[in-house]
């Protein structure tokens, strides 16, 4: 009942609204002043007119802009997935260059020797953390077998330390159990070269009276029956002549940035001669 009563109160104050409208746009185009009970709908009409307006107004203002807003969204969405498609596309257009290039100085490198060699992809690394090595894609099936040298288009990568039919472990010269014939390319002085960390190496049994300084250029000696003579190594980083010692201090940075390795290259030779294999 309440409710009913609301109801035609409403329908009471909109027709009297309406009414008063029409009474004052009926006197628009006339000249006579208002009466005073036209002032009077006046004063009590003009706020609620204005009000009104005003609402409808920002009703109107609010509603645009929720469609504005919602083709705005729309667009920004369909902008943001075109931005993604094109930085995916852009990364893969950069990874196949940056392949590209690695491949090229893989070829590179194996053109300047006389050695055969097989290309493998490092798909995996040690993961007990106990070895420096990685896993190759090569194996046993593309002909090669244990302690073959591996190296890159930079140097001296380690050498195959287990080979299973499709896959090949390689042993890294950075690790502890690594050990390399070496000599200074610049004064001839042997040494061995075994791992200290993942970027140094320490060259042993450096004579005292030898001339070794920092930059000098290490190179692989040819002895061992592993690794050919002439492969570049690593360039010396420090020398240390500790007094009472037999031997000098020598520190070697390896030209090979194993952080980054994905590409290697395997000497497939014969590891008695030192020559390239025949078959």
């Amino acid at each position: 009942m309440l409710n009913l009563r609301r109801t035609r109160i409403l329908w009471i104050c909109i027709l009297f609204v309406f009414f008063a409208l029409f009474m004052l746009s009926s006197n628009l185009k006339g000249t006579r002043s208002w009466s005073p009970l036209e002032q009077a709908v006046v004063e009590f009409v003009a706020p609620v007119q204005n009000g009104l307006g005003k609402t409808l107004a920002a009703v109107q203002g609010v509603w645009d802009k929720y469609f504005g807003l919602v083709n705005v969204y729309e667009e920004n969405r369909t902008l943001r997935a075109e931005r993604d498609a094109l930085l995916m596309e852009n990364a893969r257009y950069r990874e196949r260059l940056e392949t590209y290039t690695r491949l090229q100085e893989l070829l590179q490198f194996k053109e300047k020797t006389n050695w055969p060699m097989i290309a493998g992809q490092v798909i995996g690394r040690d993961p007990t953390g106990w070895f420096k090595s990685v896993i190759i894609d090569k194996g046993r099936s593309s002909g090669i077998r244990e302690n073959m040298p591996v190296v890159s288009s930079e140097g001296v990568v380690g050498r195959t330390v287990s080979v299973s039919p499709d896959y090949s472990k390689v042993l890294l010269i950075i690790d502890q159990n690594s050990s390399v014939d070496c000599l200074n390319q610049e004064t001839r002085d042997q040494g061995i070269l075994k791992g200290a960390s993942t970027k140094t190496c320490k060259l042993d049994y450096v004579l005292k009276t030898s001339r070794i300084k920092a930059g000098d250029m290490i190179i692989t000696s040819g002895l061992g029956r592993v690794f050919p003579k002439g492969l570049p190594v690593g360039r010396v980083m420090s020398v240390e002549d500790r007094q009472g010692a037999l031997f000098k201090d020598v520190e070697v940075g390896p030209l090979v940035d194993f952080s980054r390795l994905e590409e290697v290259l395997v000497i497939v030779e014969d590891r008695v001669s030192n020559s390239p294999r025949k078959d």
